[in-house]
Protein backbone atom coordinates (compact mmCIF):
# COMPACT_ATOMS: atom_id res chain seq x y z
CA UNK A 1 0.00 0.00 0.00
CA UNK A 2 2.65 2.39 0.57
CA UNK A 3 4.62 1.71 -2.00
CA UNK A 4 1.47 2.45 -4.60
CA UNK A 5 1.40 5.99 -2.77
CA UNK A 6 4.73 6.44 -3.26
CA UNK A 7 4.41 5.79 -6.75
CA UNK A 8 1.13 7.74 -7.31
CA UNK A 9 3.52 10.99 -5.18
CA UNK A 10 5.86 10.14 -8.23
CA UNK A 11 3.62 10.80 -11.05
CA UNK A 12 1.82 13.41 -10.01
CA UNK A 13 4.41 15.59 -8.14
CA UNK A 14 6.63 16.56 -11.44
CA UNK A 15 3.38 17.48 -13.62
CA UNK A 16 2.41 20.24 -10.70
CA UNK A 17 5.31 21.88 -11.49
CA UNK A 18 4.72 22.73 -15.22
CA UNK A 19 1.13 23.10 -14.13
CA UNK A 20 2.33 26.17 -11.94
CA UNK A 21 4.59 27.84 -14.44
CA UNK A 22 1.60 27.59 -16.87
CA UNK A 23 -0.81 29.19 -13.61
CA UNK A 24 1.87 31.83 -13.21
CA UNK A 25 2.39 32.72 -16.44
CA UNK A 26 -1.40 33.25 -17.51
CA UNK A 27 -1.69 35.13 -14.13
CA UNK A 28 0.39 38.05 -15.34
CA UNK A 29 -0.62 37.87 -18.93
CA UNK A 30 -4.32 38.82 -17.56
CA UNK A 31 -2.70 41.24 -14.84
CA UNK A 32 -0.11 43.08 -17.08
CA UNK A 33 -2.07 43.28 -20.34
CA UNK A 34 -3.88 45.68 -18.59
CA UNK A 35 -1.58 47.22 -16.52
CA UNK A 36 1.04 47.73 -19.69
CA UNK A 37 -1.85 49.33 -21.82
CA UNK A 38 -2.83 51.73 -18.87
CA UNK A 39 0.99 52.54 -18.61
CA UNK A 40 1.46 53.28 -22.40
CA UNK A 41 -1.44 55.89 -22.37
CA UNK A 42 -0.86 57.94 -19.02
CA UNK A 43 0.80 60.58 -20.54
CA UNK A 44 -2.03 61.07 -23.01
CA UNK A 45 -4.99 60.70 -21.09
CA UNK A 46 -4.26 62.13 -17.87
CA UNK A 47 -2.42 65.36 -19.09
CA UNK A 48 -3.75 67.82 -17.13
CA UNK A 49 -0.49 68.94 -15.26
CA UNK A 50 1.42 66.01 -16.38
CA UNK A 51 -0.58 63.86 -13.55
CA UNK A 52 -0.02 60.56 -15.92
CA UNK A 53 3.78 60.87 -16.01
CA UNK A 54 4.22 61.94 -12.44
CA UNK A 55 1.88 59.05 -11.38
CA UNK A 56 4.34 56.84 -13.22
CA UNK A 57 7.34 58.73 -11.31
CA UNK A 58 5.70 58.53 -7.78
CA UNK A 59 5.09 54.77 -8.71
CA UNK A 60 8.88 53.43 -9.76
CA UNK A 61 9.88 55.76 -6.82
CA UNK A 62 7.97 53.79 -4.72
CA UNK A 63 8.59 50.66 -6.02
CA UNK A 64 12.46 50.97 -5.51
CA UNK A 65 11.92 52.28 -2.15
CA UNK A 66 10.11 49.46 -1.01
CA UNK A 67 12.16 46.94 -3.07
CA UNK A 68 14.65 47.42 0.13
CA UNK A 69 11.82 45.51 1.96
CA UNK A 70 10.20 43.44 -0.38
CA UNK A 71 12.60 40.31 0.31
CA UNK A 72 11.22 40.27 3.79
CA UNK A 73 7.24 40.73 2.94
CA UNK A 74 7.94 37.53 1.07
CA UNK A 75 9.72 35.76 3.01
CA UNK A 76 7.15 36.19 5.63
CA UNK A 77 4.23 35.93 3.40
CA UNK A 78 5.57 33.02 1.62
CA UNK A 79 6.04 33.53 -2.33
CA UNK A 80 2.48 32.41 -3.55
CA UNK A 81 0.78 34.37 -0.84
CA UNK A 82 3.15 37.65 -1.99
CA UNK A 83 1.66 37.16 -5.16
CA UNK A 84 -1.89 37.21 -4.76
CA UNK A 85 -1.41 40.06 -2.15
CA UNK A 86 0.45 42.05 -5.00
CA UNK A 87 -1.93 41.72 -7.66
CA UNK A 88 -4.14 44.28 -5.52
CA UNK A 89 -1.85 47.07 -5.91
CA UNK A 90 -2.38 46.77 -9.65
CA UNK A 91 -6.14 46.53 -9.27
CA UNK A 92 -6.63 49.84 -7.12
CA UNK A 93 -4.16 51.58 -9.56
CA UNK A 94 -6.20 50.87 -12.79
CA UNK A 95 -9.53 51.73 -10.88
CA UNK A 96 -7.68 55.15 -9.94
CA UNK A 97 -7.92 55.75 -13.78
CA UNK A 98 -11.82 55.81 -13.77
CA UNK A 99 -11.50 58.86 -11.54
CA UNK A 100 -8.10 60.81 -12.16
CA UNK A 101 -7.48 62.99 -9.49
CA UNK A 102 -4.41 63.76 -7.62
CA UNK A 103 -6.16 62.65 -4.77
CA UNK A 104 -6.90 58.63 -6.28
CA UNK A 105 -3.76 58.47 -8.33
CA UNK A 106 -0.83 59.71 -6.13
CA UNK A 107 -2.07 57.68 -3.69
CA UNK A 108 -2.82 54.39 -5.62
CA UNK A 109 1.23 54.80 -7.44
CA UNK A 110 2.62 54.79 -4.10
CA UNK A 111 0.61 51.43 -3.02
CA UNK A 112 1.68 49.75 -6.29
CA UNK A 113 5.08 50.85 -6.19
CA UNK A 114 5.04 48.64 -3.16
CA UNK A 115 3.04 46.04 -4.32
CA UNK A 116 4.93 45.48 -7.95
CA UNK A 117 8.23 45.06 -5.47
CA UNK A 118 6.16 41.89 -3.63
CA UNK A 119 4.93 40.66 -6.71
CA UNK A 120 8.26 40.64 -9.21
CA UNK A 121 10.18 39.23 -5.67
CA UNK A 122 7.56 36.61 -5.14
CA UNK A 123 7.70 35.87 -8.90
CA UNK A 124 11.38 35.10 -9.20
CA UNK A 125 11.61 33.43 -5.89
CA UNK A 126 8.63 31.07 -6.86
CA UNK A 127 9.47 30.30 -10.46
CA UNK A 128 12.80 29.76 -9.75
CA UNK A 129 12.26 27.33 -6.51
CA UNK A 130 9.30 25.55 -9.35
CA UNK A 131 12.44 25.21 -11.50
CA UNK A 132 14.86 23.54 -9.43
CA UNK A 133 12.05 21.05 -7.82
CA UNK A 134 11.42 19.99 -11.47
CA UNK A 135 14.60 19.24 -12.57
CA UNK A 136 15.03 17.56 -9.28
CA UNK A 137 12.40 15.42 -9.78
CA UNK A 138 13.04 14.26 -13.45
CA UNK A 139 16.49 14.18 -12.92
CA UNK A 140 17.14 16.95 -15.49
CA UNK A 141 19.72 20.36 -15.96
CA UNK A 142 19.05 22.99 -13.59
CA UNK A 143 20.05 25.18 -16.10
CA UNK A 144 18.36 24.27 -18.79
CA UNK A 145 14.85 23.52 -16.76
CA UNK A 146 15.54 27.55 -15.47
CA UNK A 147 16.08 28.86 -18.68
CA UNK A 148 12.85 26.73 -20.50
CA UNK A 149 10.80 28.19 -17.09
CA UNK A 150 11.98 31.75 -18.16
CA UNK A 151 11.49 31.37 -21.36
CA UNK A 152 7.55 30.62 -20.93
CA UNK A 153 7.07 33.17 -18.30
CA UNK A 154 8.65 35.76 -20.35
CA UNK A 155 7.13 34.83 -23.44
CA UNK A 156 3.53 34.91 -21.76
CA UNK A 157 4.35 38.28 -20.14
CA UNK A 158 6.20 39.96 -23.61
CA UNK A 159 2.34 38.91 -24.93
CA UNK A 160 0.82 41.16 -22.70
CA UNK A 161 2.18 44.50 -24.89
CA UNK A 162 0.39 42.80 -27.99
CA UNK A 163 -3.05 42.00 -26.41
CA UNK A 164 -3.37 44.91 -24.05
CA UNK A 165 -2.15 47.52 -26.79
CA UNK A 166 -4.79 45.73 -29.36
CA UNK A 167 -7.52 45.52 -26.96
CA UNK A 168 -6.62 49.57 -26.45
CA UNK A 169 -6.97 50.59 -30.05
CA UNK A 170 -10.64 48.24 -30.63
CA UNK A 171 -12.29 50.03 -27.50
CA UNK A 172 -10.76 53.67 -27.83
CA UNK A 173 -12.19 53.61 -31.05
CA UNK A 174 -15.86 52.77 -29.63
CA UNK A 175 -15.74 56.12 -28.14
CA UNK A 176 -16.62 59.36 -29.95
CA UNK A 177 -14.42 62.26 -29.93
CA UNK A 178 -14.80 64.22 -27.09
CA UNK A 179 -16.36 61.22 -24.56
CA UNK A 180 -14.73 59.27 -22.12
CA UNK A 181 -16.94 56.09 -22.87
CA UNK A 182 -14.37 54.33 -25.27
CA UNK A 183 -11.94 54.80 -22.26
CA UNK A 184 -14.44 54.22 -19.17
CA UNK A 185 -14.80 50.65 -21.24
CA UNK A 186 -11.46 49.82 -21.27
CA UNK A 187 -11.16 50.14 -17.86
CA UNK A 188 -13.53 47.90 -17.09
CA UNK A 189 -12.35 45.28 -19.45
CA UNK A 190 -9.10 45.63 -17.44
CA UNK A 191 -10.58 45.70 -14.62
CA UNK A 192 -12.02 42.18 -15.14
CA UNK A 193 -8.97 41.11 -17.04
CA UNK A 194 -7.05 41.37 -13.69
CA UNK A 195 -9.59 39.81 -11.80
CA UNK A 196 -9.33 36.88 -13.49
CA UNK A 197 -5.58 37.09 -12.82
CA UNK A 198 -6.02 37.18 -9.49
CA UNK A 199 -7.77 34.31 -9.37
CA UNK A 200 -5.64 31.88 -11.33
CA UNK A 201 -3.04 33.24 -8.89
CA UNK A 202 -5.09 31.47 -6.01
CA UNK A 203 -4.34 28.19 -8.05
CA UNK A 204 -1.10 27.79 -7.19
CA UNK A 205 0.53 25.50 -5.07
CA UNK A 206 3.07 26.81 -2.56
CA UNK A 207 6.88 25.93 -2.63
CA UNK A 208 8.72 24.62 0.45
CA UNK A 209 5.70 24.94 2.65
CA UNK A 210 7.60 23.96 5.93
CA UNK A 211 9.87 26.90 5.63
CA UNK A 212 7.12 29.50 4.41
CA UNK A 213 4.73 28.10 7.80
CA UNK A 214 7.61 28.45 9.98
CA UNK A 215 8.75 32.04 8.41
CA UNK A 216 4.65 33.17 8.92
CA UNK A 217 4.98 32.02 12.58
CA UNK A 218 7.61 33.89 13.15
CA UNK A 219 7.26 37.36 15.31
CA UNK A 220 7.71 40.81 13.72
CA UNK A 221 9.93 43.06 15.12
CA UNK A 222 12.03 46.09 14.34
CA UNK A 223 15.53 44.11 15.02
CA UNK A 224 14.24 41.32 12.40
CA UNK A 225 12.99 43.64 10.11
CA UNK A 226 16.66 45.75 9.97
CA UNK A 227 18.24 42.33 9.86
CA UNK A 228 16.64 41.22 6.68
CA UNK A 229 17.41 44.79 5.13
CA UNK A 230 20.96 44.26 5.95
CA UNK A 231 20.84 40.63 4.00
CA UNK A 232 18.36 41.73 1.11
CA UNK A 233 20.39 44.95 0.59
CA UNK A 234 24.01 45.25 2.22
CA UNK A 235 25.16 42.07 1.95
CA UNK A 236 24.56 41.45 -1.54
CA UNK A 237 26.18 44.70 -2.32
CA UNK A 238 29.33 43.08 -0.64
CA UNK A 239 29.59 39.90 -3.44
CA UNK A 240 31.22 41.17 -6.73
CA UNK A 241 29.84 38.76 -8.70
CA UNK A 242 26.39 41.05 -7.99
CA UNK A 243 28.22 44.53 -8.34
CA UNK A 244 29.63 43.38 -11.67
CA UNK A 245 25.91 42.63 -13.09
CA UNK A 246 24.03 45.80 -12.05
CA UNK A 247 24.79 48.06 -14.76
CA UNK A 248 23.39 45.53 -16.53
CA UNK A 249 20.17 45.26 -14.68
CA UNK A 250 20.05 49.07 -14.31
CA UNK A 251 20.01 48.84 -18.21
CA UNK A 252 17.37 46.21 -18.40
CA UNK A 253 15.13 48.90 -16.78
CA UNK A 254 16.52 52.08 -18.70
CA UNK A 255 16.29 50.17 -22.25
CA UNK A 256 12.31 49.43 -20.99
CA UNK A 257 11.44 52.96 -19.82
CA UNK A 258 13.55 54.40 -23.15
CA UNK A 259 10.66 52.47 -25.35
CA UNK A 260 7.69 53.90 -22.73
CA UNK A 261 9.08 57.60 -22.65
CA UNK A 262 11.31 58.18 -25.47
CA UNK A 263 10.56 55.93 -27.70
CA UNK A 264 6.43 56.21 -28.43
CA UNK A 265 7.04 60.11 -27.77
CA UNK A 266 10.22 61.02 -30.63
CA UNK A 267 9.74 58.22 -32.99
CA UNK A 268 6.35 57.01 -33.39
CA UNK A 269 4.05 60.17 -32.93
CA UNK A 270 5.59 62.13 -34.66
CA UNK A 271 5.09 59.62 -37.75
CA UNK A 272 2.42 57.45 -37.31
CA UNK A 273 0.38 60.07 -34.46
CA UNK A 274 -1.41 58.64 -31.32
CA UNK A 275 -3.29 56.41 -32.86
CA UNK A 276 -0.31 54.68 -33.96
CA UNK A 277 1.63 53.99 -30.38
CA UNK A 278 -0.53 50.66 -29.97
CA UNK A 279 0.08 49.50 -33.07
CA UNK A 280 3.99 49.91 -32.84
CA UNK A 281 3.71 49.01 -28.96
CA UNK A 282 1.50 45.51 -30.08
CA UNK A 283 4.46 44.90 -32.74
CA UNK A 284 7.32 45.17 -29.43
CA UNK A 285 5.35 43.13 -27.69
CA UNK A 286 4.63 40.20 -30.31
CA UNK A 287 9.04 40.29 -31.08
CA UNK A 288 9.32 40.52 -27.22
CA UNK A 289 7.10 37.36 -26.52
CA UNK A 290 8.90 35.43 -29.42
CA UNK A 291 12.04 35.72 -28.68
CA UNK A 292 11.96 35.27 -24.72
CA UNK A 293 10.55 31.82 -26.12
CA UNK A 294 13.50 31.42 -27.95
CA UNK A 295 15.86 32.53 -25.81
CA UNK A 296 14.24 30.50 -23.20
CA UNK A 297 14.97 27.41 -25.01
CA UNK A 298 18.50 28.56 -25.86
CA UNK A 299 19.53 28.79 -22.38
CA UNK A 300 21.16 26.10 -20.74
CA UNK A 301 24.31 27.68 -18.81
CA UNK A 302 26.51 30.38 -18.20
CA UNK A 303 28.19 30.51 -21.90
CA UNK A 304 24.95 30.68 -23.60
CA UNK A 305 23.60 33.13 -21.25
CA UNK A 306 26.75 35.14 -22.06
CA UNK A 307 26.36 34.81 -26.08
CA UNK A 308 22.39 35.52 -25.56
CA UNK A 309 23.00 38.74 -23.73
CA UNK A 310 25.89 39.95 -26.08
CA UNK A 311 23.77 39.67 -28.96
CA UNK A 312 20.89 41.73 -27.67
CA UNK A 313 23.21 44.43 -26.76
CA UNK A 314 24.87 44.68 -29.81
CA UNK A 315 21.62 45.03 -31.39
CA UNK A 316 20.46 47.48 -29.36
CA UNK A 317 23.66 49.69 -29.59
CA UNK A 318 23.05 49.42 -33.09
CA UNK A 319 19.49 50.84 -33.11
CA UNK A 320 21.12 53.37 -30.84
CA UNK A 321 23.75 54.45 -33.01
CA UNK A 322 21.46 54.94 -36.09
CA UNK A 323 18.69 57.10 -33.99
CA UNK A 324 21.84 59.11 -32.96
CA UNK A 325 23.66 59.51 -36.30
CA UNK A 326 21.14 58.37 -39.53
CA UNK A 327 17.70 58.81 -38.21
CA UNK A 328 15.29 61.25 -39.77
CA UNK A 329 11.77 60.82 -40.07
CA UNK A 330 10.03 60.80 -43.29
CA UNK A 331 6.88 59.67 -45.51
CA UNK A 332 5.57 57.00 -46.90
CA UNK A 333 5.98 53.54 -46.52
CA UNK A 334 9.18 53.31 -45.52
CA UNK A 335 7.96 56.06 -42.97
CA UNK A 336 5.27 54.16 -42.18
CA UNK A 337 7.72 50.40 -41.45
CA UNK A 338 10.42 52.10 -39.98
CA UNK A 339 9.43 52.46 -36.35
CA UNK A 340 7.87 49.00 -36.49
CA UNK A 341 11.39 47.77 -37.03
CA UNK A 342 12.79 49.76 -34.62
CA UNK A 343 10.16 48.12 -31.76
CA UNK A 344 10.81 44.82 -33.22
CA UNK A 345 14.55 44.97 -32.90
CA UNK A 346 14.14 47.18 -29.53
CA UNK A 347 11.42 43.68 -28.37
CA UNK A 348 14.36 41.24 -28.87
CA UNK A 349 16.21 42.90 -26.64
CA UNK A 350 13.71 42.85 -23.96
CA UNK A 351 13.41 40.06 -24.66
CA UNK A 352 16.78 38.37 -24.17
CA UNK A 353 17.54 41.00 -21.03
CA UNK A 354 14.50 39.86 -19.22
CA UNK A 355 15.07 35.70 -19.51
CA UNK A 356 18.60 35.88 -19.25
CA UNK A 357 19.43 37.64 -16.52
CA UNK A 358 16.56 35.85 -14.33
CA UNK A 359 18.56 32.70 -15.50
CA UNK A 360 21.39 34.32 -14.57
CA UNK A 361 20.02 35.82 -11.05
CA UNK A 362 18.55 31.83 -10.47
CA UNK A 363 22.09 29.96 -11.06
CA UNK A 364 24.50 32.46 -9.59
CA UNK A 365 22.57 32.89 -6.35
CA UNK A 366 20.75 29.74 -4.77
CA UNK A 367 21.05 30.57 -1.35
CA UNK A 368 19.43 34.17 -1.26
CA UNK A 369 16.77 33.96 -4.03
CA UNK A 370 14.36 36.80 -2.04
CA UNK A 371 16.88 39.34 -1.95
CA UNK A 372 19.12 38.43 -4.96
CA UNK A 373 15.30 38.99 -7.41
CA UNK A 374 14.92 41.53 -4.52
CA UNK A 375 18.27 43.68 -5.91
CA UNK A 376 17.19 42.78 -9.60
CA UNK A 377 13.54 44.53 -9.38
CA UNK A 378 15.43 47.85 -7.31
CA UNK A 379 18.30 48.62 -10.03
CA UNK A 380 15.56 48.03 -12.68
CA UNK A 381 12.87 50.24 -11.26
CA UNK A 382 15.15 53.06 -9.83
CA UNK A 383 16.62 52.92 -13.41
CA UNK A 384 13.21 53.33 -15.44
CA UNK A 385 12.52 56.38 -12.31
CA UNK A 386 15.18 58.39 -13.15
CA UNK A 387 13.99 58.33 -17.10
CA UNK A 388 10.62 59.18 -16.30
CA UNK A 389 11.87 62.56 -13.86
CA UNK A 390 14.97 63.50 -16.34
CA UNK A 391 13.25 63.15 -19.94
CA UNK A 392 11.20 66.07 -19.86
CA UNK A 393 14.26 67.90 -19.16
CA UNK A 394 17.02 66.59 -22.01
CA UNK A 395 16.83 66.02 -25.41
CA UNK A 396 16.53 63.40 -26.99
CA UNK A 397 19.85 63.14 -28.45
CA UNK A 398 21.52 63.05 -25.34
CA UNK A 399 18.92 60.23 -23.98
CA UNK A 400 20.87 58.04 -27.14
CA UNK A 401 23.99 58.98 -25.88
CA UNK A 402 23.11 58.11 -22.18
CA UNK A 403 21.76 55.18 -23.51
CA UNK A 404 25.02 54.11 -25.57
CA UNK A 405 27.29 54.37 -22.27
CA UNK A 406 24.79 52.55 -20.06
CA UNK A 407 24.97 49.73 -22.33
CA UNK A 408 28.72 49.10 -23.44
CA UNK A 409 29.61 50.06 -19.14
CA UNK A 410 26.91 47.04 -18.20
CA UNK A 411 28.30 44.53 -21.24
CA UNK A 412 31.73 45.01 -20.25
CA UNK A 413 31.22 44.38 -16.61
CA UNK A 414 29.41 41.54 -17.46
CA UNK A 415 31.95 40.33 -19.74
CA UNK A 416 34.76 41.11 -16.98
CA UNK A 417 32.03 38.54 -14.71
CA UNK A 418 31.62 35.79 -17.25
CA UNK A 419 35.79 35.72 -17.54
CA UNK A 420 36.00 35.35 -13.46
CA UNK A 421 33.84 32.99 -13.29
CA UNK A 422 35.08 30.46 -15.97
CA UNK A 423 38.23 30.91 -14.69
CA UNK A 424 37.07 29.78 -10.97
CA UNK A 425 35.66 26.76 -12.64
CA UNK A 426 38.54 25.79 -14.77
CA UNK A 427 40.60 26.30 -11.43
CA UNK A 428 38.52 24.64 -9.56
CA UNK A 429 38.21 21.91 -12.58
CA UNK A 430 41.87 21.55 -12.29
CA UNK A 431 42.67 21.25 -8.69
CA UNK A 432 40.11 18.10 -8.84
Amino acid sequence: MDEEVALIAQTKTPLSHTRDVHFLSWAFLFIFLAYGAVQNLESTINTEKNLGTISLGVLYTSFTVSTLFASFVVRMLGSKNALVLGTIGYWLFIAANLFPTWYTMVPASLYLGFSASIIWVGQGTYLTSTARSHAYDHNEHEGTIIGQFNGEFWGMFASHQLVGNLLSLVLLNKGEDGSTSGTTLLFVVFLSSMTVGTILMCFLHKRDPKKEEGLQESSVTFYSLMVSLSNSVINPLCDRRLLLIIPLIAYSGLQQAFVWAEYTRFIVEPVLGEAGVGGAMAVYGAFDAICSLAAGRLTSGLSSITLIVCGGALTQAIVLLWLLLGYSTSTGLLGTVIPLIIAAIWGIGDGIFNTQLSALIALLFKHDMEGSFAQLKLWQSASTAVVFFVSPYITFNVMLEFMLVAVCISVAGFLVLTLKLEKAFSSNTSNN
